[in-house]
């Protein structure tokens, strides 16, 4: 299923809350990305129904193997390419905000071409 951008924001987004904390909570996602409580659980229903994202008993949101597997993806992206905006000499904070902005959209040669080149310069 070809995810949009804000479903790969809350799946990249989800899996560093994950990281941090024992169990995520819609409001903790909210929170995070600064949107409202209406807009995540749409976003949370949509995810679920594609088979990216569950609830357990309590109500924490937790990532199935194929919305991991996708978030790890998405989140690898981010990470390479901010290394290889900063290695261009971007800022810090430039290059991961434009980082998040391009990992959506690049295509993976174009990504994997960038990755082969931040790993020869590490």
């Amino acid at each position: 299923m070809k995810l949009q951008e804000s479903g790969e924001m809350y799946l990249e987004t989800i899996l560093i809350l994950s990281r941090q904390k024992s169990s995520v909570r819609a409001v903790d996602v909210g929170e995070y990305m600064g949107f409202s409580k209406p807009s995540v659980s749409r976003g949370v229903h949509i995810l679920m129904d594609a088979g990216y994202l569950r609830t357990d008993e309590n109500g924490f949101l937790q990532l199935t193997e194929q919305g991991l597997a996708r978030a790890e993806k998405i989140y690898a992206r981010h990470n390479i390419l901010s290394t290889f905006f900063r290695q261009l000499g971007v800022g810090e904070q430039t290059a991961v905000d434009d980082a998040c902005k391009v990992e959506h959209y690049i295509s993976d040669e174009t990504f994997e071409a960038i990755k082969r080149f931040v790993e020869q310069k590490a």
